[in-house]
């Protein structure tokens, strides 16, 4: 079996035979990935992170698109169900990163927001002031009021008898 395996001719090969012709044959091209580089971000953790999130999401795209090319290619000369199968979930994890990659620049803007939300909170606020003045500057509609009433008290001054 190992044997069969080994011997197996290639798509080509069996062409090459069955017309008894010879052709000339690309090479395999040989894909060579990059080291990932330092990504060197001024900034806080979060935009350092998202930015290697985004840059590691475009490489592993490119290298699933590249990948497709191959496994189409492979479905056509096999014209393998399983090769055709193969290269549907390829495709489908393509589109998922892709979407991914749209969540992620939500995501970052969403702790953008947060960051600039806590940012702006005023701790310890200092008041110099009675706490009627305090009141009344809390509730504005009450002091109005209450102005409108004191205006309306009628002086009286008050009779004693004399019995």
């Amino acid at each position: 079996m190992v044997n069969s395996i080994m011997n197996k001719k290639t798509v080509n090969e069996k062409i090459s035979d069955a017309l008894d012709a010879s052709f000339e044959t690309k090479e395999n091209k040989t894909i060579q990935r990059k080291k990932p580089t330092e990504i060197q971000v001024k900034g806080t953790d979060s935009e350092k992170d998202y930015w290697l999130v985004r840059k590691n999401m475009k490489e592993l795209i490119s290298t699933g698109e590249e990948a497709i090319d191959g496994i189409l290619k492979v479905a056509i000369e096999g014209d393998s169900p399983r090769a055709y199968e193969v290269a549907a979930q390829m495709i489908k994890a393509v589109a998922e990163t892709n979407k991914d990659l749209i969540d992620l620049h939500q995501q970052m803007k969403n702790i953008n927001k947060e960051e600039t939300n806590i940012n702006n909170i005023t701790n310890n606020a200092l008041y110099i002031g009675s706490t009627r003045e305090l009141q009344d500057l809390i509730n504005q509609e009450r002091s109005a009021k209450k102005a409108l009433t004191n205006h309306d008290i009628i002086d009286a001054e008050v009779m004693e008898d004399d019995e």
